[in-house]
């Protein structure tokens, strides 16, 4: 028998019993209100998949015919603000982690805090009132010169309400959050790592390069993710900002622009009735089965990057 076999299993306090059961208790809970709302969209969508336009008044033809274009422009809205928020998030966060000095650092990340506790329907005001207007020259001037990319192709909105906008004003609001993730990953890189390529001759750029991106990498990942799962499904900010008109289009500059599901579903459900809330519910689960599949991407490719950790 060995000596381990004969120790005696420790006995926990009351409380060290009380604290695990909650901490079970409340992991359980989350796979338990995840489960429910899996159920509930499967069942109230169901009557949708099948449903026509003579059942349901939003549908033109079926349900797939309809939610295409939403996710579409779900997908399309939240890739554009993911391509403008995100090589703006890696640069500020190394800003403040590696460049800016101490007291400056530290009043820039209490700024990028507070914005990301800003309500979304302030930034729809923001992008309404104040980014539409300003960036309606530029796109002017883009369809201009570059009308000839089909991208910047069209005729231009005279509004400034257009995907790309909205896009802005998504990357706006995703910014904050990765943001303080990539900044945080950054001041956790290994002071040897970062002594040791100074030691041999490096600029503080090639520092960076060689022993800080390499260790911040899946940080970056899951800060992408997340902004990534925010974008999709931003509700009111894209409804307030956004002109839609329902189709698929990759034209940024035009007043015909694909909408997205949340905001969809923000504008529409006020007035649906019958199968039609059952329509709406079901773009819901559409939305809820992308946002998933983005969040579980993110995990499989955190995961592959785990040598890039502390211990190395």
């Amino acid at each position: 028998m060995t000596a381990s076999a004969t120790m005696p299993k420790p006995v926990l306090s009351l409380g060290d019993r009380v604290f695990s059961r909650s901490a079970v208790f409340a992991g359980s809970m989350i796979l338990v209100t995840l489960a429910a709302v899996a159920i509930f969209l499967i069942v109230r969508s169901l009557p949708a998949f099948t449903a026509t336009n003579e059942s349901a008044s939003l549908l033109s033809s079926n349900f797939w015919a309809y939610v295409g274009p939403l996710v579409f422009g779900t997908v399309w809205a939240a890739t554009l603000a993911l391509a403008i928020a995100l090589p703006l998030a890696i640069g500020i966060a190394l800003f403040i982690s590696h460049y800016a000095p101490r007291q400056l650092a530290q009043v820039l990340g209490y700024i990028v805090d507070l914005l990301a506790a800003v309500p979304s329907v302030v930034f729809g005001l923001w992008g309404i009132g104040v980014l539409a207007p300003a960036v309606q020259p530029i796109y002017v001037w883009l369809n201009e010169h570059l009308g000839w990319i089909p991208l910047f192709g069209g005729v231009v909105t005279g509004t400034g309400r257009t995907i790309l906008t909205a896009a802005l004003v998504l990357a706006v609001m995703i910014l904050p959050i990765m943001t303080a993730i990539c900044r945080e990953v950054f001041l956790q890189a290994p002071s040897l790592h970062e002594e040791a390529a100074l030691a041999l001759g490096a600029t503080r750029w090639e520092m960076i390069r060689l022993a800080i991106l390499p260790f911040g990498r899946p940080g970056m990942v899951s800060a992408a993710m997340l902004g990534l799962g925010r974008a999709l499904g931003e509700t009111m900010a894209v409804a307030m900002v956004l002109s839609a008109t329902g189709i698929v289009s990759l034209r940024l500059l035009t007043s015909e622009n694909p909408s997205t599901i949340a905001a969809n579903i923000a504008l529409s459900f006020p007035e649906a009735y019958g199968e039609n809330i059952n329509v709406l519910i079901a773009t819901g689960l559409i939305l809820f089965i992308v946002t998933f599949l983005v969040n579980a991407v993110a995990r499989w490719i955190v995961s592959r990057r785990a040598e890039f950790s502390g211990a190395n």
